[in-house]
């Protein structure tokens, strides 16, 4: 299982990104306070759909949830799902710690 937090300090809200593969999936669950973020929660995302930026499930339900353009959670499930699925290196993540935007 891959956990990432998610503090998005311009909303306000943290998020708790927990994600498991299981078969050809990845399952999503989310905690969030945020009500268009808890309609992306339990996701289960195919692990070949997740190569291309645009047509993808995650960006398809965080659409479909309304999200800002601005919201870091579809990139955090991105990035959770492809630690999951290996596209990623977890000792690669662990060294380099947070991933950040500063204004």
């Amino acid at each position: 299982m891959t956990e990432v937090t998610v503090h998005s300090k311009v909303c306000g809200f943290t998020h708790k990104v927990r994600g498991k593969i299981e078969g050809d999936k990845i399952i999503i669950d989310i905690d969030t306070p945020c009500e268009k973020v808890k309609k992306m929660s339990h996701m289960e995302v195919p692990m070949m759909d997740l190569f291309d930026i645009k047509d993808n499930y995650v960006m398809q339900k965080a659409q479909e949830a309304k999200c800002s353009v601005t919201c870091l959670v579809p990139c955090a499930v991105l990035h959770v799902c492809c630690l999951e699925a290996g596209f990623l290196s977890k000792s690669l993540v662990e060294n380099v710690g947070n991933v950040c935007i500063e204004f």
